[in-house]
């Protein structure tokens, strides 16, 4: 008589395997991968394939050295390097990216047991250790190579020398130094009058460049459309629930929307948080990771919704113009305090 294999429920049919999963999921990155390499070039191809391959091989050597059966052709540890690339700086040097995926490999996910019993997003455990560790190097934002170099000249030298820079400069975009559109409107807090309140605002990016990647930011948090495709490949998939995307963007809208109500910014202000920073990625590719985030209706729409608000404050008040990366992780302590007040009563049995 062949003995059972006992695991731990919910024993449900799928369709899927993990290995089909993470290849859906890897296939839903790839218009924003695209994007990336052409923004920012051999700098964005070099940092995505050095992070994929450290994540493969710091997965192959912890599960060796811990005697579990390797696995890394199910495509998690790819995924979880991919990620992580996305998150980085396309000047970002690349022993550095390939630390932060032995990190996100070994910190974030190996050390909790592997695959499915992480606690954390172990893509962000990744990009905060190295972003509290190397603070300069994850902070220094390239503009894109289709960048006008005068406009790129103006924005980080100033008007005075700003022919003179581009001229210098032309040739030799990814060498050129950029503030992220993020860091750039945080300085409308301390604008001390009506003229350099238009100064700042005259030299943010447009709507249109926000929007379809052609700004300085981390390779793959740039481009909306590249997300937004992805993003509704893997809905349709049934890959992720749709209430924490939607719950998130909206709520981190509402709230700028407040706020630019009262500081007088105008509408365009919370149109712009939406595309800049994080937003996207986190809310389509990393808020919705089935580990670490909650299992119920309910408590992902409280989930979601504490993202928002999160990112709003850290954005807003912290000092870090960024808030996704932390807001996740913070989010991700409290998802089982979520399912257990959010889980559904069971049948036949008094309260």
């Amino acid at each position: 008589m062949k003995q059972l294999l006992i695991t731990s429920s919910p024993h449900i049919h799928s369709r899927y395997t993990i290995d089909k999963a993470m290849r859906e999921i890897l296939l839903a990155l790839l218009p924003a991968v695209l994007a990336a390499v052409y923004f920012f070039r051999l700098n964005a191809a070099l940092v995505i394939l050095i992070s994929v391959l450290a994540a493969l091989a710091a997965e192959y050597a912890c599960q060796k050295l811990m005697g579990r059966p390797v696995t890394i052709f199910d495509g998690s540890a790819a995924l979880t390097g991919l990620l992580l690339a996305l998150c980085l700086p396309p000047a970002l040097p690349l022993w550095t990216a390939a630390l932060g995926s032995v990190f996100a490999i070994v910190i974030g996910k190996q050390v909790f047991g592997g695959l499915g019993c992480n606690v954390f997003n172990p893509a962000h455990i990744g990009r905060a250790i190295l972003l509290t560790s190397m603070p300069v190097q994850m902070t220094f934002w390239t503009a894109p190579l289709n960048t006008d170099a005068i406009s790129v000249a103006t924005q980080s030298a100033g008007k005075t020398d700003a022919v003179s820079s581009a001229t210098r400069l032309a040739g030799q975009m990814d060498a050129v130094s950029s503030a992220t559109p993020l860091a750039q409107s945080r300085a409308l807090e301390y604008a001390s009058s009506p003229e350099a309140f238009s100064t700042i605002t005259d030299a943010l990016p447009n709507l249109f460049d926000m929007f379809i990647g052609n700004i300085s930011g981390s390779l793959g948090e740039t481009c909306a459309p590249a997300l937004l495709m992805g993003g509704l490949f893997l809905i349709w998939r049934g890959h992720i629930d749709w209430r924490i995307p939607v719950y998130y963007i909206g709520s981190v809208f509402l709230i700028m929307s407040a706020y630019a109500t009262a500081r007088g910014y105008g509408m365009w202000y919370p149109v712009y948080q939406v595309l800049a920073g994080g937003l996207l990625i986190g809310a389509f590719f990393m808020a919705t990771d089935w580990v670490t985030s909650p299992l119920t209706a309910k408590g992902r729409i409280i989930f979601a919704l504490g993202l928002g608000l999160l990112t709003c404050l850290l954005r807003l008040k912290s000092g870090y113009v960024e808030g996704v990366c932390y807001s996740i992780l913070i989010m991700n302590m409290l998802t089982p305090l979520i399912d257990r007040y959010t889980r559904r009563r069971v049948f036949g049995r008094d309260k």
